[in-house]
């Protein structure tokens, strides 16, 4: 294979643990539309999370056993989630070395967040300017699986697919890699490291740190 030139990233469950934010605005938002019911533990919040905000509001909704719909809700959870993007997100650790050590390469993110929002927590969490481009939900017509994100950021980057790689914590990943002709690489430490089981990656990394030295050899063996 040729060398990896561009490493693309999925954003929560791989670089950042968004979990307790969005936990905090989907309880927020019910609060809101649904006085009373009982708030969802973030644990459980976790197990939502990947697919985007309707699906992170659809799966509340059905949870708390609120008879709204996710168009209804949905903006009640963005403006909710809007006011506290940054309260406890963080990035994983290991995610500042592992982008030093991938300063000769260029680097994306890919997120079915929308766009808007990952540039801001990514700004705030003081590595926006490490990506050449953060592309999320409302900056392309499809979110992943689809592989028209990744499809733009070969385009945008002009690295054909076998010089290019997508890292995530799951199953979504690796079939947006797949569909995009690009190798893919799987955390074991996000949000849902089973789904990648059934699906495996090409590699599969504990930490992020692992994967410049993996990159400095033939990928994939």
């Amino acid at each position: 294979m040729n060398r990896v030139e561009l490493v693309v990233f999925d954003l929560d469950g791989t670089l950042i643990d968004s979990a307790g934010d969005l936990a905090a605005s989907v309880n927020a938002a019910l609060a809101r539309l649904a006085p009373g019911t009982p708030p969802i533990p973030v644990e459980r919040v976790r197990t939502f999370i990947g697919d985007g905000a309707g699906m992170l509001v659809a799966r509340t909704l059905a949870a708390a056993g609120v008879d709204l719909s996710t168009e209804a809700a949905l903006p009640v959870f963005l403006d909710c989630y809007s006011a506290r993007l940054l309260d406890t997100t963080v990035l994983y650790p290991g995610v500042i070395e592992a982008l030093d050590a991938l300063h000769d390469r260029t680097l994306a993110v890919l997120t079915n967040k929308p766009g808007r929002m990952s540039r801001h927590i990514l700004a705030g969490l003081g590595v926006e300017g490490r990506f050449a481009h953060i592309c999320g939900a409302g900056d392309v017509p499809a979110k992943k699986p689809d592989p028209a994100g990744l499809r733009w950021l070969l385009a945008e980057t002009g690295v054909p697919p076998e010089s290019a790689i997508l890292i995530g914590d799951s199953a979504i990943d690796v079939r947006t890699g797949r569909a995009a002709g690009v190798h893919t690489v799987g955390v074991t430490y996000g949000l849902d490291p089973a789904s990648l089981d059934a699906m495996p990656p090409d590699l599969l990394i504990d930490d992020l740190r692992d994967l410049a030295p993996r990159l400095a050899k033939p990928f994939p063996a």
